[in-house]
């Protein structure tokens, strides 16, 4: 299982260098095209590339987030209960964030082929929308193997 959870986390930290590298596009592109205003030379489709690029930001960030456990918890109702209830309460959340991201993840990819199908693309740059709902569908089944490691942590009782 250790060979496992390294691989998730590796994976996981390798998505969390894209979310940033692209923060850090969507950041750069922005200042740019305010910069080059002032010269009457706007970059054409600013608004479309910020917008997919928030998505992939958002999307490859979740798996990182949920891996150091970054995101907010309002465990004050749990933390005064027996560690069992806590473990229960605890599994019984992963096994319904799996459940979850496996529906959104499947959707995505649904939608992502039809995106393909239909030839969609952004009104400027021509750019194609399905490349980013599949990337999105991959990052919910990556969570999935984040909360899976979740579990087994909680199995083992190394999860607090």
């Amino acid at each position: 299982m250790g060979l496992f959870m390294n691989f998730v986390e590796r994976l996981c930290r390798w998505m969390g260098y894209v979310s940033g590298f692209a923060l850090t596009f969507i950041m750069l592109l922005t200042v740019a095209d305010v910069f080059l205003r002032l010269f009457n030379r706007p970059i054409v489709g600013t608004f479309e590339l910020v917008g997919l690029g928030g998505a992939v930001v958002i999307g490859f960030a979740v798996p990182i987030t949920s891996w150091i456990r970054g995101h907010i918890f309002v465990d004050f109702l749990i933390n005064g209960m027996p560690k069992k209830i806590r473990n229960a309460f605890n599994i019984a959340t992963r096994i319904t964030g799996i459940i979850l991201f496996i529906l959104i993840g499947w959707n995505l990819f649904s939608y992502a082929y039809s995106l393909y199908k239909s030839g969609e693309v952004t009104l400027t740059r021509q750019l194609p929308f399905y490349p980013i709902a599949y990337g999105l569908g991959i990052c919910c089944f990556i969570e999935c193997l984040v909360l899976i490691t979740d579990l087994i942590k909680i199995g083992g009782g190394k999860y607090e």
